[in-house]
């Protein structure tokens, strides 16, 4: 029915993956705002995401997946976002290491992070990385070009110092919020630039 939200149970969930880069708190604190927003999510952690998670942010999968919709092992190819006849929201890989840019770049789907983007991508949903990196070779760009060329946005993790974030916290905020407005949801992570008259992080 027109102007009814369907139940969370019933809506599509985003799909948030975390791979071996750093930058595990930006992660962290995507998943918490859609938490915060009743949004549905699915979690996939790889092997490195889940050391990255415990160095980094100080978490397992499990306890950040405890409001996930479903959490899914990276191995897991028979997961049902391995499919692109299950619906899904969107998808953002965050953090993304430059070893899953380049299997994503070059068609290899043989974890479930790679084939559940594989799917966002041949039914056209959105997908986003954000890689975490400095300086990025020129066979990275190359990688990263080309999904940029396939729909895919690049959220490069590079805060915003023209907003005077005041702290790393600021600075997350940010970015995730970036992430979520680029899955197309609404954020209130950070104020956006206002013309500079007062606008920050």
């Amino acid at each position: 029915m027109a102007g009814v939200e369907a139940p969370l149970s019933e809506r599509s969930p985003i799909v948030i993956a975390i791979s071996g880069a750093s930058g595990a708190p930006i992660a962290v604190r995507v998943v918490e705002a859609l938490r915060e927003g009743g949004t549905p999510f699915d979690l996939v952690v790889s092997a490195g995401g889940r050391a990255v998670l415990r160095e980094e942010a100080g978490v397992t999968p499990e306890e950040l997946g405890a409001s996930a919709h479903r959490v899914y092992s990276d191995t897991d190819l028979a997961a049902p976002i391995a499919s692109g006849s299950v619906p899904t929201a969107g998808m953002a890989v965050v953090p993304c290491s430059m070893n899953q840019v380049a299997r994503l770049a070059v068609g290899l789907a043989d974890s479930l992070i790679g084939r559940a983007a594989h799917v966002h991508l041949k039914e056209r949903r959105r997908l986003v990385l954000v890689p975490r990196e400095t300086p990025i070779d020129a066979i990275s760009l190359g990688h990263l070009t080309r999904l940029a060329e396939l729909g895919v946005t690049i959220l490069v993790a590079a805060p915003p110092y023209y907003l005077h974030p005041r702290s790393v916290q600021d600075q997350t905020d940010y970015l995730a919020g970036k992430v979520l407005e680029h899955l197309g949801l609404p954020q209130t992570l950070y104020r956006p630039w206002d013309g500079g008259s007062g606008g920050r992080a």
